[in-house]
């Protein structure tokens, strides 16, 4: 069962992961996707993966980017709402308005 919050310090690594993982790439991949070196990709994502080193925000954008995931993603504390950002995320424009709408009390 998903833990409803994360601890501040571990959020950002393990939804890096979680993303990587769901799309099947490895960390050299996506680090070169993301535009790092190919000799330093899998041991910078891998740090970041582990917390040792956090990226700069421009490049949680790229990372983001190349994962197919909004940016927000990878900073949501809490497993619903990070669920809830990706679905948004990935749903039709048609659907995000139908969904504000219905939270926002609209509808």
């Amino acid at each position: 069962m998903a833990k409803a919050g994360i601890a501040a310090g571990d959020v950002w690594p393990k939804r890096l992961k979680e993303a990587r993982v769901a799309l099947g790439l490895s960390q050299k991949q996506l680090g070169i996707d993301a535009g790092l070196d190919e000799f330093v990709a899998s041991t910078r994502i891998n740090r970041y993966e582990l917390g040792v080193h956090a990226p700069d925000y421009q490049m949680s954008m790229r990372l983001a980017h190349v994962l197919q995931v909004p940016t927000a993603f990878l900073y949501c504390d809490n497993d619903e709402m990070a669920q809830m950002v990706l679905a948004f995320h990935r749903a039709p424009k048609a659907a995000r308005r139908h969904a504000l709408a219905a939270l926002q009390g609209h509808e």
